[in-house]
């Protein structure tokens, strides 16, 4: 799906293909980390004539495709709230080493991590996923100010999240797994308001890499759209 104009509207899952294009430092950064990885964990790859998993050599090369988030847009009637005048900061979530990374990630049984071969998010996950929540609450149009650290806005509270799932779980029916844990705070005084778990599971509806990247998507919709009228409701 082609990424929205920015108008407002819902964005599409963003997909570039690589080419004879100069690498960029995400590419170049994948490249280096798959290398790697390769001695460790073996990566996994839909195969459409097996109708599920199948597994896949190792592939040092940069990705030949990147991948983006969508964000959710969350209009008025939805959010039930006059317009505010809050600030939120949002830092870069936490994760683990295994979800901090450009690869998307794959988990059978257990909490074995690995990676599709050949594909990448557009940069590590955590940033990918932090510009996806101050895009989707600043869709909203119910807060003064959503922002970055150090875009230098004067804050009101601290939107804190640490990233506990992002992958596609095959333990079972293939499904994108989507789980994050948030805590607004206040910036003024560092006191807690509320704290929350937010987790979305999506179907695989297909067994190619953009079926499989789309359910993670749609995930990430849910999570974040829930996320978003969460804080709204407590700022």
């Amino acid at each position: 799906m082609a990424a929205g104009a920015g108008d407002g509207r819902m964005m599409g899952l963003q997909r570039e293909r690589g080419g004879n294009a100069r690498k960029s430092s995400s590419e170049q950064s994948a490249e280096a980390g798959l290398g790697a990885a390769c001695n460790r964990r073996q990566l996994l790859a839909f195969g459409a004539a097996a109708g599920g998993l199948l597994l896949a050599g190792c592939a040092s090369s940069a990705p030949s495709a990147l991948y983006a988030l969508s964000a959710p847009e969350i209009g008025a009637e939805q959010a039930g709230l006059r317009r505010g005048g809050k600030q939120i900061l949002v830092p870069r979530p936490r994760a683990l080493n295994a979800l901090d990374s450009n690869y998307v990630a794959v988990v059978d049984r257990g909490e074995a991590y690995s990676y599709f071969p050949g594909i990448a998010w557009a940069d590590a996950l955590p940033d990918v996923l932090q510009a996806r929540i101050v895009q989707t609450l600043e869709n909203t149009g119910r807060l003064g100010g959503v922002g970055f650290p150090g875009d230098g806005l004067l804050i009101d509270y601290q939107l804190q999240t640490e990233l506990r799932a992002f992958e596609i779980r095959v333990d079972g029916p293939k499904r994108g797994l989507v789980e994050l844990s948030a805590k607004l705070v206040n910036d003024r005084n560092g006191r807690a308001i509320s704290t929350q778990v937010f987790r979305a599971e999506t179907a695989v509806s297909g067994a190619g890499v953009d079926q499989a990247v789309a359910a993670l998507d749609a995930s990430a919709i849910k999570v974040m759209a829930e996320l978003a009228a969460w804080v709204l409701s407590r700022t």
